[in-house]
C-alpha cells in the first residue's frame, strides 16, 4: 500500500476547499453551512493530504478513523468479500470521506482510493477533541455539516453503504 504524502510546507489555506464545496453539484456535497469565520477557526485543525493516481487513502478493516474532507480530484469507494471487488461510489471535490468511522468508532466498512491527483484535508479525531475543546461551536457546525452527508449517504440506497 502506498503511503499518503502529507507536505511539509503547504499552507494551511482553505481557499481550494471551500470553493470546492460551492461549487460541487453533487448530493453530498458539504453545502454551504459554514462561513468564512467558521472555516478560518477550522483550518489550524485540518492536515492537508496529496493522493497520486491508485494511491490507497485507507484500506477496508482499518482502524482509522480520520475525516477527510475533499478539495480537488476523486475517490473510489470499494468493498471486497472473499469473492469480488465492489465499487460503491465515487466521492469527489466538495464532500468528504471517513464520516462513518469518525462517527461510529468502527473500523473502515470500505477501501478508499484516489482516481487521479488528489488534494484532501484530513481532520484526525484527537485534533477534533481539540477543536471541540477550544471552538466548541465551530466544532459543532462541522459535525452537523458532516453528520448531514452521512444522513443523505444513508438516505440513499446506493450510498449507504458508502459511508465509509
Amino acid at each position: 500500500m502506498a503511503t499518503a504524502h502529507y507536505p511539509s510546507s503547504a499552507s494551511s489555506s482553505l481557499d481550494g476547499l471551500v470553493a470546492a464545496i460551492r461549487q460541487s453539484p453533487e448530493d453530498d456535497a458539504l453545502g454551504t453551512a459554514l462561513g468564512a469565520q467558521q472555516w478560518a477557526i477550522i483550518a489550524p485543525y485540518l492536515q492537508p493530504l496529496d493522493l497520486v493516481a491508485s494511491q490507497i487513502l485507507f484500506d477496508q478493516g482499518s482502524s482509522d478513523r480520520s475525516l477527510y474532507l475533499v478539495e480537488s480530484g476523486s475517490l473510489s469507494v470499494h468493498y471486497q468479500d472473499a469473492r469480488q471487488r465492489v465499487r460503491l461510489a465515487v466521492v469527489g471535490s466538495g464532500s468528504v470521506v471517513g464520516e462513518g468511522a469518525f462517527f461510529s468508532h468502527r473500523t473502515r466498512s470500505a477501501t478508499v482510493q484516489a482516481n487521479g491527483a488528489c488534494r484532501l484535508w484530513g481532520l484526525t479525531p484527537l485534533r477534533f477533541a481539540e477543536l471541540s475543546n477550544r471552538q466548541p461551536a465551530a466544532a459543532l457546525a462541522l459535525a452537523m455539516t458532516v453528520g448531514a452527508v452521512l444522513a443523505k449517504r444513508l438516505a440513499n440506497r446506493r450510498m449507504r453503504v458508502a459511508a465509509t
